[in-house]
C-alpha cells in the first residue's frame, strides 16, 4: 500500500507515490513495477523487525523495515561473483556508507538484521540525519522549546547528524580536510567511525561472528581513512587490513593474516532495479 507507506516514510515515499500516480495516468497500457528499498529485509526474523509498542499501533504497519535493500541485493550478488557462494553464505556484514548510511548482517545468504529500522532516519549517524536517538527527545523539545512535529521532522532529517556536530558540513570529505584545525569537525568524524564500529560489533552478535565485511557507498568506496579508522577498532573480531591495498581502493583490502575478509565493492542500485524488472517481466508476461 503505497499511500500507507508514505505516512511511515514522509521523506521519500510521497515523491515516489506521486510519480507512480502520474505515470499510471499518462501510460495506462504500460506495466509499472515498484522496487521497494525495504523488500530485501521483508522476511527477517520477527525479533529483528518488531517495534516494542502496543499491538494496536504495530497492526497499522509499524515495524523495522530496513533500507538500502536495493544496494544490499546488488552487493550480495556481486560478492558471490568475486568471492564465491560459500563466502556469500557465511557471516557477512555489508556497510553502505554514504550521506545516508546503514549496515546489514546476513547469514546463509539471508538478511538477519540491519541498522535502519522504521524510517531511513534511524540507525547510524549520517550526513544530516540523527540516526538512533532517545525517543523522548521529541516530547522534551516540544515542551521545553516549543518545537512542532514538522520542525522536529525537518531537524532530525536535514539539520542534524555530522552537520550538526561539526557545525561545518554534512560532507565527510570536507570534515576530513578540516579536522586538524577544527575540533568539531574532528568530533564528527570520530563519532561516525565510533558508531560504525559499534554497529558492526552489535550486528556480529546476530550472526554468530564475522567472516566478511563489505564496504560500499560514497564513503565506503572512496574514503580509505574512514575504512581504516573503522577497521582499526575491530581487531577483536579478527579484522586486519592491508593499508596499501586500502589506499588503492582494492577489491580485497584485508591483510593476508586477517581472519575476516574485508572488501570494497562499488554498489549499483540502478542495476539492481533493472534486474528486478527484467526478472519480473520474464515470469509475469501475461500479468497486466
Amino acid at each position: 500500500d503505497l499511500a500507507a507507506f508514505a505516512d511511515i516514510d514522509p521523506e521519500h515515499a510521497p515523491i515516489s507515490h506521486a510519480i507512480i500516480k502520474t505515470l499510471r495516468q499518462r501510460l495506462p497500457d504500460v506495466r509499472h513495477v515498484a522496487c521497494f528499498d525495504t523488500a530485501f529485509f521483508h522476511d527477517i526474523p520477527e525479533v529483528a523487525q518488531i517495534v516494542p509498542i502496543p499491538r494496536q499501533y504495530r497492526e497499522k504497519g509499524i515495524r523495522r523495515y530496513g533500507y538500502h535493500g536495493l544496494s544490499y541485493d546488488y552487493l550480495a550478488d556481486t560478492f558471490q561473483t568475486v568471492a564465491g557462494e560459500s563466502a556469500r553464505r557465511g557471516r557477512v556484514i555489508y556497510a553502505h556508507l554514504g550521506s545516508g548510511a546503514s549496515m546489514a548482517a546476513t547469514l546463509d545468504g539471508k538478511p538477519i538484521d540491519m541498522t535502519m529500522g522504521l524510517t531511513p532516519t534511524s540507525g547510524l549517524v549520517m550526513g544530516s540525519r540523527t540516526g538512533d536517538i532517545d525517543p523522548s527527545l521529541a516530547w522534551i523539545l516540544a515542551n521545553e522549546a516549543g518545537v512542532s512535529l514538522d520542525d522536529y521532522q525537518q531537524m532530525i532529517n536535514h539539520e542534524s547528524g555530522l552537520l550538526a556536530v561539526s557545525e561545518l558540513s554534512s560532507d565527510m570529505y570536507t570534515l576530513l580536510q578540516n579536522e586538524a584545525t577544527n575540533p568539531q569537525a574532528a568530533l564528527a568524524v570520530e563519532l561516525f567511525c565510533y558508531q560504525a564500529r559499534k554497529a558492526i560489533g552489535a550486528l556480529a552478535t546476530t550472526i554468530g561472528g564475522l567472516d566478511s565485511l563489505i564496504f560500499s557507498g560514497g564513503m565506503g568506496e572512496q574514503a580509505p581513512e574512514i575504512r581504516r579508522r573503522i577497521c582499526d577498532g575491530l581487531a577483536f573480531l579478527g579484522v586486519s587490513i592491508d593499508h596499501n591495498a586500502n589506499e588503492r581502493h582494492d577489491l580485497l583490502i584485508s591483510a593476508p593474516g586477517s581472519q575476516v575478509g574485508v572488501h570494497v565493492i562499488p554498489t549499483d542500485e540502478s542495476l539492481s532495479i533493472a534486474r528486478s524488472v527484467i526478472s519480473m517481466n520474464s515470469t509475469t508476461k501475461d500479468t497486466p
